[in-house]
């Protein structure tokens, strides 16, 4: 009996020292996380149970477990290379089939597609939809698009204005005073805002501001030096928006004359100017000429709530507006909650996906099956699916990896007892067969 106890037991110490061996093997492995042999001994037994004077029979190997502590999360400057910290596994599909992953050394194929390292498999998430919102729910394979993101015309155009109270009133009754943008003395103020039409086209709009009374202002709207509708504002009279103001300097209304002239005049008023009849175009040696493009189809909108009248310089705060140029990717970026934001040459950001990521209730009956990936099992139980940084989820570090969770430290002093333990074992066999050389001898 003594010699299958030695047995088991160099068969466990092999078995230990195979699993440390390993762990060291791959302490450079991204994502790979360590194993522990567990060992249970063993004992003859029959249906009543064993006796009290029942020897051991040795040990067995009962599982090889892995242990998915935290490995560290260390910087590489590749924002595709990411690691995960805290719960969850990138999810991973060839051609349907899904594995799970710690490891986040991933790449782009040639089109486009996210995948591992060695190209088999990509990665899993939500895509978006037409208005860049991310659709949760349904796992799609993550693409990188490098397409030119499409212009936006401008419909709509908002700011923080003041007009100083204090700045004298021009009279235009007088001749001289009429308004003409070349000059200077016919207006108080003046502001600019970039537009775009349908092409990404970009014009610029200049707001002109007159003081006409204690408590009224107009303001003349022109788009690259000209009437909306392109007229030269020298030659046709600029349609004036009349804002008035009350004692304490708010805005209470503005008022625009409707186009084309009705009898008697009557006018719209609203807290925005809107210019519905804008035709773009370019100005080449003083000839203006349409260029094709057109307005956004709901016109453009400018709100004028935020104007107020206090005693304080003419100023106003960075305008705001919804239009851009045609714009080409220059760089990615992946935040913690595993959205991938493609920046553009026209500085708009826009998400064109989200990482999934997996959890499982029972982690340790995950099945490993080489490349640093798992497969679920009915032990692992099936896995649930949800953004980074929800629930018990962890967050995505971009231009990162996880090392592996291997304390070498720790494997070489389990190396070392390994082998005591294999020794050991060893002498065991080697006692029992003197001995039974002696009892031979005896004979």
């Amino acid at each position: 009996m003594s010699f299958n106890i030695g047995l088991s037991g160099l068969f466990a110490a092999n078995k230990q020292l195979d699993v440390t061996g390993n762990n060291i093997a791959n302490v450079a492995t991204t994502g790979f996380k360590s194993s522990r042999a567990e060992f249970e001994d063993v004992y003859s037994a029959t249906r009543l149970g064993t006796g009290s004077k029942t020897v051991g029979n040795g040990v067995r190997l009962a599982n090889v477990s892995q242990q998915f502590g935290q490995g560290d999360v260390n910087n590489t400057g590749n924002v595709l290379d990411m690691g995960i910290q805290g719960n969850g596994f990138f999810v991973l599909s060839n051609n349907g089939s899904l594995t799970y992953t710690r490891a986040g050394t991933f790449k782009t194929d040639k089109d486009g597609y996210v995948t591992n390292s060695d190209g088999t498999s990509r990665l899993q998430g939500y895509g978006v939809d037409s208005s860049g919102k991310i659709v949760n729910g349904v796992l799609t394979d993550l693409r990188i698009d490098t397409s030119n993101l499409a212009p936006k015309s401008t419909s709509s155009v908002s700011s923080t204005i003041n007009l100083n109270s204090t700045s004298p009133v021009i009279d235009q009754t007088v001749a001289a005073n009429k308004f003409d943008p070349s000059k200077t003395a016919t207006f108080t103020k003046s502001f600019s805002t970039p537009v775009f039409d349908t092409q990404g086209n970009q014009h610029t709009m200049d707001q002109y501001m007159v003081k006409t009374g204690a408590n009224t202002w107009d303001t003349y709207t022109l788009i690259d030096g000209r009437n909306p509708d392109g007229s030269d504002p020298t030659v046709t009279d600029p349609i004036a928006s009349t804002m008035s103001f009350d004692s304490t300097g708010k805005l209470t209304s503005v008022s625009t004359p409707v186009t084309p002239p009705t009898t008697p005049p009557t006018s719209v008023v609203s807290s925005d100017l809107k210019i519905t009849n804008w035709t773009p175009g370019s100005v080449t040696n003083g000839v203006w000429t349409a260029n094709g493009a057109s307005a956004d189809p709901a016109g453009l909108t400018i709100a004028m709530a935020n104007t107020t009248q206090f005693n304080a310089d003419s100023a106003r705060s960075i305008p705001s507006q919804n239009g851009y140029a045609t714009g080409q990717i220059t760089n990615l970026t992946i935040d913690g909650s595993g959205v991938l934001l493609a920046n553009f040459s026209n500085n708009q950001t826009k998400p064109i996906g989200q990482i999934s990521l997996a959890s499982f209730t029972n982690e340790q009956g995950l099945q490993p099956v080489g490349g640093t990936s798992w497969k679920e099992t009915y032990t692992s139980g099936i896995p649930g699916y949800d953004a980074p940084e929800t629930g018990t989820l962890g967050s995505i570090v971009s231009n990162s990896l996880e090392e592996s969770n291997v304390n070498l430290t720790n494997e070489l002093v389990d190396l070392i007892k390994g082998q005591s333990n294999y020794q050991a074992n060893a002498k065991t066999i080697s006692t029992e067969s003197t001995i039974m050389q002696t009892i031979i001898q005896m004979t």
